[in-house]
């Protein structure tokens, strides 16, 4: 595999015209062959191990596979939840891949992960592909998956209020270059009063209305948090319902806490918008739903609070062109992703055409939101082949219109997209601009 730079200086012609009729095969070589910086996910480094989540029995007990699974089977999920883990794995097996062919979104990406693993795809049990990741080795396995996927550095989510993941920060003896850790504050921006308790019996002197010495005491949080785990961004879920400026409590620990704690570590705050929780909370995790926000929050957000940045999904279908409106307004906002239930290639691809039609190559096109590890491989692989043609479609206008379109260019453009518009945005410091070459890795 080729390497670059991250600028698009290559030779052998890097800088010269290329044939209209080439212009779909260099991109998708291009967009093949870059790296990917995966800017939102759920997934976590090695040494906070009992939190990561891999194999297949987490792949099929996914809740979006759970979701499916309940509109075509008779199980209760009260009594689907009593089962293990692996018999739930089976049920979910039988009912979407056996009795039926797998074609949902989700149901095809259980068929790419398997198909990556040379694992039998049309079988009648699970025995095979669980015997199969029960034998791997973990921290060989994540550097395996990771070439699979084409992806070099992930951000996970990490929360500092879960006291299982506390626990374990406490012996993790350094970070992991491929794993950027993110500070998110949905307990703290949206259940404020049922972790005060938590906060307090941390020694921070806190109070259930925010006030007295609340601020003060969550900004010693912050920092404590900040030096630990030295997060990238701070993030936070918000339902379609958010609104900004109000009088609330959420809004006086955003404007007086988060936004200059992020200020402080020069980090943007990431907002995603517009989830409905637990709409059906018999189905727990896959209960939530979706709604449409009223995103003049968000501008007053960008013109209030100029030194600071952000990075913003919104989960509606209806407020993707309102975000883009929004970004060509604020340089200090950056769309990012198409999050959860516009994470499907025929929006997908409508997102992405009018993002680079608004605004350019200026956003980042996706991020895996993965949960269970091997979810990054076909999440990367549907968005290369999303986005691969939708560039070529654009670049083929412009050299119809008279503007010869190279190599270099091209290669510019995809390391921006995949890489450097997070990193420039987040200020880090230069990342890999190449593809992991795996230590001794089996990749079978």
């Amino acid at each position: 595999m080729r390497s670059s730079n991250g600028t698009g200086a290559f030779s052998n012609g890097a800088s010269a015209s290329l044939p209209p009729a080439t212009i779909l095969d260099v991109v998708c070589q291009e967009v093949d062959a870059t790296p990917v910086l995966d800017v939102h996910t759920h997934l976590f480094m090695p040494a906070l191990g009992s939190l990561g989540l891999s194999g297949i029995d987490e792949i099929l007990t996914y809740h979006y596979l759970e979701a499916e699974f309940f509109r075509v089977s008779k199980w209760h999920p009260e009594e689907y939840r009593k089962l293990s883990k692996s018999r739930r794995a089976d049920e979910v097996w039988r009912h979407l891949f056996v009795n039926r062919a797998p074609l949902s979104e989700a149901t095809r990406d259980v068929i790419t992960i398997l198909k990556a693993f040379d694992l039998p795809t049309n079988t009648a049990d699970m025995r095979e592909a669980r015997a199969f990741f029960s034998q791997r080795d973990s921290t060989r396995h994540v550097q395996a998956v990771f070439d699979k996927a084409g992806v070099s550095e992930v951000v996970m989510t990490n929360d500092p209020l879960d006291p299982v993941e506390t626990a374990l920060w406490l012996d993790v003896p350094e970070l992991d270059s491929r794993f950027h850790s993110a500070l998110r504050l949905d307990r703290i921006l949206s259940h404020w009063q049922e972790h005060c308790p938590l906060l307090r019996s941390q020694g921070y002197d806190v109070e259930e209305d925010g006030r007295g010495n609340t601020i003060s005491e969550l900004s010693r949080f912050f920092d404590h948090w900040h030096s630990r785990i030295r997060p990238v961004y701070m993030a936070v879920s918000l339902p379609d319902t958010f609104a900004y400026p109000e009088e609330s409590l959420r809004a006086h620990l955003l404007t007086q806490a988060v936004l200059p704690a992020c200020r402080e570590f020069d980090i943007p705050l990431a907002l995603m918008i517009g989830v409905r929780r637990q709409v059906n909370p018999r189905l727990q995790m896959a209960g939530d739903a979706v709604g449409r926000a009223n995103l003049q929050s968000l501008e007053y957000l960008c013109r209030e609070f100029p030194a600071n940045r952000f990075l913003v999904t919104v989960l509606s279908r209806e407020n993707q062109h309102e975000l883009c409106a929004y970004a060509r307004k604020f340089s200090n906002l950056m769309p990012f992703g198409c999050w959860w239930f516009v994470n499907q290639p025929s929006i997908v691809e409508e997102i992405t055409r009018e993002r680079l039609e608004m605004l350019g190559t200026s956003f980042i096109p996706q991020h895996s939101d993965a949960r269970v590890l091997e979810q990054l491989i076909p999440k990367w692989r549907e968005a290369r082949r999303t986005l691969g043609p939708i560039l070529a479609h654009a670049y083929a206008r412009v050299a119809e219109e008279g503007r010869p379109i190279t190599r270099r260019e091209i290669s510019s453009d995809v390391a921006r997209l995949f890489r450097s518009n997070f990193s420039d945005f987040c200020r880090l410091a230069a990342p890999s601009a190449t593809m992991p070459e795996p230590a001794g890795v089996e990749l079978g």
